[in-house]
C-alpha cells in the first residue's frame, strides 16, 4: 500500500513539475511578445501625421497648378 502511494504521488509530482515548467515557458514567451509588440508600436510610422504632410502638399500643389495657369 504504501509503495503504491508513494508511486502515486511521483506521479503528482512529475505532473505538476511538468505544469509548471509549462507554465514558466508561456510566461517567457508572453513576455516576449509583449516586448516585440511594444518595438513594433514604437517603430510604426506616425500615420497621422503622414496623413496631414500629404495633405498640406497636396493643397500645395493644387494652389501652386492654379497660380501657373
Amino acid at each position: 500500500m504504501r509503495g503504491t502511494m508513494a508511486e502515486g504521488f511521483a506521479r503528482v509530482d512529475g505532473s505538476l513539475a511538468l505544469l509548471v515548467q509549462r507554465g514558466d515557458q508561456t510566461d517567457r514567451q508572453l513576455t516576449d511578445h509583449d516586448q516585440r509588440l511594444d518595438a513594433l508600436e514604437r517603430a510604426r510610422w506616425p500615420l497621422p501625421s503622414v496623413a496631414a504632410l500629404v495633405a498640406v502638399l497636396g493643397l500645395a500643389l493644387s494652389v501652386w497648378q492654379f497660380a501657373t495657369q
